[in-house]
């Protein structure tokens, strides 16, 4: 199998890439004859383009990148972060509305975690965003069953083995306990699958509630659930220094 091109990537992709229409949105156009590179019409979803360089018309119109645009939205539980969902579920797309971007999730939120999430047309910065190398902070108000100690608070900063996979926590404050309940702030470096129930799982404990307040120097602040935001090109300039921010 041939090695992909550098900076190329399938037309379909290239469509969803540049916001101008969902994967498959894009396969049907493409497949339609509706999609022209560099003026010849392409019929293979899978033919690969650079698509910050190619020349794109769909329907005989010359297309080019959607604008940039970034919200925060305060994800709800019981929202699933996807585009639809086969048991009928709410998704983060039936909170935006009928927005004229197509914007993609950076990361997700499971089912039962609420808070800070971010939707982006930025794919460069959506990836810088999701890149382990880059250890953006995300920080996390958790409530645990049962009285959660200091010693192991202090052993999920050093960190476990869970599941063949070594997790750690940036750090761990507890803000509050009884016998019945813990309530902890959890900073991680890198979104790792259900990183935070895992963890506490490991230290004897069952999350009960989970919700991300920050990402980078973002912050959720009085962002009400359900509701979203813009976010400005100057926030995150400030939130993610160095990221390559589309228009900074």
């Amino acid at each position: 199998m041939s090695r992909r091109r550098a900076g190329h990537v399938p037309l379909e992709r290239a469509l969803s890439k540049l916001g101008l229409a969902t994967r498959t949105e894009a396969r049907a156009l493409i497949l339609d004859g509706q999609v022209s590179v560099n003026g010849a019409v392409v019929r293979d979803p899978s033919f690969e383009v650079w698509p910050e360089r190619a020349a794109l018309e769909i329907g005989g119109a010359r297309v080019g990148q959607a604008e940039p645009m970034t919200l925060a939205l305060n994800k709800p539980r019981g929202v699933v972060t996807t585009r639809c969902d086969d048991k009928g579920r709410r998704t983060v797309y039936d909170l935006l509305g009928d927005s004229p971007v197509h914007l993609v999730p950076v990361g997700r939120l499971d089912f039962a975690t609420s808070g800070l999430l971010l939707m982006t047309n930025d794919t460069r910065f959506a990836a810088w965003l999701t890149d382990p190398a880059q250890a953006v902070s995300r920080v996390y108000a958790v409530t645990v069953r049962g009285e959660l100690s200091d010693e192991a608070a202090r052993t999920l900063e050093r960190g476990i083995v869970h599941g063949g996979e070594p997790l750690a926590a940036r750090s761990v404050q507890v803000r509050k306990r009884s016998r019945r309940e813990t309530h902890l702030f959890v900073e991680l470096a890198e979104g790792k699958n259900r990183e935070v129930r895992r963890l506490v799982q490991a230290a004897g404990h069952e999350v009960t509630r989970l919700k991300r307040i920050a990402l980078g120097g973002l912050t959720l602040g009085k962002l009400e659930s359900g509701r979203w935001r813009l976010v400005s090109l100057e926030e995150l300039r400030a939130a993610f220094p160095g990221a390559p921010v589309r228009g900074a």
